[in-house]
């Protein structure tokens, strides 16, 4: 490419790169070290809450090693599926970190769900048993399928349940589950759901007015619970059931009004868990994942997208 040329590059184009769960996973994990090496600055993330249902973020990340700054905007809005659309959509913009020069524009489909389950995995890989054969998803929807391709790399599945309040999704699911060669299951009730499952993923649609509904006493001892929704569907009696329970960020949690969970139920973040380890486990507890999103897992899957892509000759290039 040229200094005058950047590429643009859609959600089916960087789906199409086959990128591992383990390359995922690797990238992410090297990110953080180096953003906990200072290599990689990151603003405060932000976030816009009309009171409407919708949910406007942002992030913002940079480095000079590849010389890239990356700036993702997203919205949940509730009512896109009623319009054919996605419930999540926006856009991510990068440009060179030096010169400010944009090097890509990618649709962020496929950047949040995979950067919302490689977050989960690098947390999985350390609290999860390494041989869980069965995953539960309390919601069916684009993280859902993001987490099952994930997880089905890293650890020997072989079946799956699923509880959900759309079924067009609940069948999206559970034929994906099928294609890879797993037994599905439609669950009933999300007790039903989780009850006996290894691993647990919750990715509901952000809502604060969803009364919790969901035990972390019907986890199993030694399962493991992926909690990408803000914990938004889980009741905070129950929470006190699981150790050690990990964070994306410290930092992040402490400037945040709302609160992921009670704070003296926090282990540590996902930074703590690379350097020192999940530290003691016991057998008899569930362990858990609870996240807002990690601007430098937006950078780092962003990056090892366009970077992939650059290299594979895929996307269309354009000039101003």
């Amino acid at each position: 490419m040229t200094d005058d040329e950047f590429l643009i590059l859609s959600d089916t184009d960087l789906e199409g790169l086959g990128l591992s769960g383990a390359q995922i996973v690797d990238a992410i994990e090297e990110a953080i070290r180096s953003g906990a090496a200072g290599e990689i600055s990151t603003a405060p993330k932000s976030a816009v809450l009309p009171g409407d249902g919708r949910y406007m973020m942002t992030t913002l990340s940079s480095a000079d090693t590849p010389d890239l700054t990356i700036v993702k905007s997203v919205m949940v809005s509730p009512r896109n599926p009623a319009r054919g659309r996605p419930g999540i959509d926006g856009a991510i913009l990068i440009q060179d970190s030096e010169t400010g020069q944009m090097r890509a524009l990618c649709e962020a489909g496929w950047v949040t769900g995979v950067r919302t389950a490689g977050l989960s995995a690098v947390a999985a890989r350390r609290l999860a048993n390494p041989e869980a054969q069965s995953i539960a998803f309390i919601g069916c929807g684009m993280q859902a399928r993001s987490h099952l391709a994930i997880f089905n790399d890293l650890f020997p599945l072989t079946s799956i349940r699923a509880s959900g309040r759309g079924q067009a999704n609940i069948d999206r699911l559970c034929d994906m589950g099928r294609s890879l060669g797993l037994e599905t299951r439609a669950s009933t009730t999300p007790q039903e759901a989780i009850e006996g499952a290894d691993i647990v993923v919750s990715s509901i649609t952000l809502d604060y007015e969803v009364a919790p509904f969901l035990d972390a006493r019907w986890l199993k001892p030694g399962a493991f619970a992926a909690v990408t929704d803000l914990g938004i569907p889980w009741k905070p009696e129950g929470m006190e059931a699981i150790s050690p329970l990990f964070i994306d960020d410290m930092a992040q949690e402490e400037a945040s009004p709302k609160k992921l969970v009670a704070p003296d139920l926090v282990t540590g973040d996902l930074k703590h868990l690379l350097t020192d380890g999940p530290g003691e486990m016991t057998p008899d507890t569930p362990r858990a994942f609870l996240f807002r999103g990690l601007a430098i897992g937006d950078f780092a899957i962003a990056r090892l997208g366009y970077l992939a892509a650059k290299n594979a000759g895929r996307g269309q290039k354009t000039t101003w």
